[in-house]
Parts: structure tokens; sequence; C-alpha cells
């Protein structure tokens, strides 16, 4: 069940804190973004705008691994775009490019390369994994929400398990909640 305005949202939680980001972590990222977009094509059969923010993003990594971390190996480790200025009265950082033509379209390729091979990536996973997602579409539209341990029951194969209950401040489980009959309820004051 959507709430607000997103149609979907995943969140990557880092475990430890981060200082620096990995190449590899980089293309992860990339591919995981890609993930809501597949998924519409392969189980919808349509694609909606909902993954645009996703693409934004995957498009950002991609462009600041080559442009600003030297994480490509045919342009090698070099800025190719620097920021310029700080966010002030509404001024937002630009980037400004001082390379020739020639060099920005093997900027634009390596981009090109690195979002055409994690797409291929990520889509890999969904086709191989089907199962696992169908599993997961059917426990969201039955409990409306899954957590880690039922996520990671459905990776392995197994049925997922109804969702834990919350605890009380004390630990305690808080049971659920009783509906609440309106002809019942106190007034308001």
């Amino acid at each position: 069940m959507p709430r607000g305005r997103a149609l979907g949202v995943t969140w990557q939680l880092p475990e430890r804190d981060q200082y620096s980001r990995y190449y590899k972590q980089m293309l992860n990222e990339i591919s995981i973004l890609f993930g809501g977009r597949i998924a519409e094509d392969l189980f919808v059969k349509d694609i909606s705008t909902g993954a645009s923010n996703d693409y934004e993003r995957a498009t950002r990594i991609a462009r600041d691994m080559v442009t600003r971390y030297g994480m490509s190996e045919l342009l090698g480790p070099m800025v190719y775009a620097e920021n310029e200025g700080e966010v002030f009265l509404g001024r937002s950082v630009t980037k400004t490019s001082n390379i020739s033509e020639s060099t920005q379209q093997k900027v634009d390729g390596e981009m090109r390369r690195i979002l055409d091979e994690r797409y291929a990536v990520a889509k890999k996973i969904l086709e191989d994994n089907r199962d696992k997602v169908e599993s997961m579409t059917d426990a969201l539209m039955k409990w409306e929400t899954i957590d880690r341990d039922q996520v990671l029951d459905i990776m392995a194969g197994r049925p997922p398990r109804p969702p834990s209950e919350p605890t009380s401040g004390n630990g305690a489980s808080a049971g659920p909640t009783p509906p609440v009959n309106p002809d019942s309820a106190p007034a308001a004051a």
C-alpha cells in the first residue's frame, strides 16, 4: 500500500560507519537502483515514471566514478569535472568542465558502459531469482511490510515467518492493537 508520494522505496542502510566508498560497492549500488524499473518490466510487462529518481542517482554515481574518482580504466586517475563555489543564498554548486569534446565523448561512453553493464547484472539477478521476487511480493501483499528475518527466509528458499510483533519500551510484546469502535470512543473535548 503506497504511503505518501513514493510508490516504493528501497533504503540501503549501512552496516557500519563509512568514510569512503569503494568501486565494487558503487557498482552494486547502481545495480540495486535499476532493480525497480527492471522488476516493472519483467513482472508487470510495462514501465512507469516511478524509477526516475533511481535513474538519476545511478547516473550520478557513474558520472562521479568517471569524472571525480578516477575509477575508469579508459580515462585513468584524473578529475574531469570540479565543484565550483559553495551553496550560498540559493546558488547551487555547479560543475565546470574544461575538457575537450572528444574527452567528453569518452566520459559519456564510460558512463554508458558502466550503466549498461550494471543494468544487465541487475536484470540477470532478477530473472534468476524470479521465484524469490514472487514470494516477497506475496509476503508484502499479505503483511504490507516485511522485515530482515522474513527476507532472509525467502532468500533461503523457506516460506517467510509472520512478522515479529513490536515490543513496548520494557521489552514485552505490545500485542495487537484492538480496533476502535467509533460508537464507544470517548468524545473529543
